[in-house]
């Protein structure tokens, strides 16, 4: 009897090898995002989160499980329908809950008093990612140690298009968000030599959504406004030169930028340029010296 060349399971069932398609983004997709749910790290704790969009509204970071419905607070419950995270109640025995009401570097809220288990438990994982360094918790802004003396913001703000941003990473380590040939993120800045550079300026502390301006208050910011339009694009969709020139390529991350706001960010606002050393201020020794 002859045996056949077609490979089979144990059941003598015919093991048939699919091929593998890659995901891809239609052109006419609002969103090129290959997920609707992002996985990121709180910058304030360090525990996994979600990113999903919301309607007319910035992405929302969500705890990446459920959570029964009983233990939180009807204002606070979430649920994702079609990758859009809406704040409603489905009538479900689970739901979602944002991560800003247990993160554990947050004060805790009474009316979230039931959660107060899950919150330590994020605060021990806080604990053991910090004690093996795989997590470094944000500080205030100020001098280091390595350069005292020069101003270099961890988070920038960035004028493009007219409106600022606050930037998640100084500008000169903001990572394109777009997917490479071998489907990992593309690891090129947005600032290189080839492109056209923005310009850091002192500038008044201006108030947005009708708030009272800072008095006698100015920042500095990284301005974008000088150039083309489609290169303030490019930025703002948080791609590299040449996948700005891809639109094809899918995105495998949100974009960074926060729109700012001089009031809520204010440990962020900087009245030095960057790069500017300040001299520090002779001895009395020194006068001295220089008048003999």
């Amino acid at each position: 009897m002859r045996s056949s060349s077609t490979r089979r399971h144990w059941d003598g069932s015919p093991a048939v090898a699919f091929p593998r398609r890659s995901l891809r983004i239609e052109h006419d997709s609002p969103s090129r995002l290959l997920r609707c749910a992002q996985p990121d790290r709180c910058r304030e704790c360090g525990n996994p989160v979600e990113w999903y969009d919301r309607n007319f509204a910035r992405p929302i970071r969500l705890h990446p499980r459920e959570v029964p419905t009983g233990k939180v607070p009807q204002a606070h419950r979430w649920h994702v329908s079609s990758g859009v995270a809406h704040p409603a109640d489905d009538g479900r025995a689970w739901c979602r809950l944002a991560h800003a009401l247990v993160c554990p570097a947050r004060d805790a809220t009474p009316e979230a008093s039931a959660l107060d288990g899950l919150r330590r438990v994020l605060a021990l994982n806080t604990r053991r990612l910090i004690d093996t360094g795989v997590f470094t918790p944000n500080t205030p802004p100020g001098r280091t140690t390595a350069q005292p003396d020069v101003c270099r913001p961890a988070r920038p703000i960035v004028q493009l298009l007219y409106v600022r941003y606050l930037a998640a990473h100084p500008v000169d380590e903001i990572q394109c968000v777009a997917q490479t040939r071998h489907r990992d993120r593309c690891a090129q800045s947005l600032l290189n030599a080839d492109a056209p550079l923005g310009v850091w300026r002192l500038v008044p502390a201006t108030a947005t959504r009708g708030q009272l301006a800072l008095p006698c208050e100015l920042m500095a910011v990284y301005d974008l406004t000088a150039l083309p339009y489609a290169e303030q694009l490019r930025w703002r969709m948080q791609r590299c030169s040449i996948h700005a020139a891809t639109p094809s390529a899918a995105d495998l991350a949100l974009a960074d930028w926060e729109p700012f706001d001089p009031l809520l960010h204010r440990a962020h606002i900087h009245n030095r340029l960057p790069n500017h050393v300040r001299r520090p201020r002779p001895t009395q020794h020194e006068h001295g010296t220089a008048g003999s």
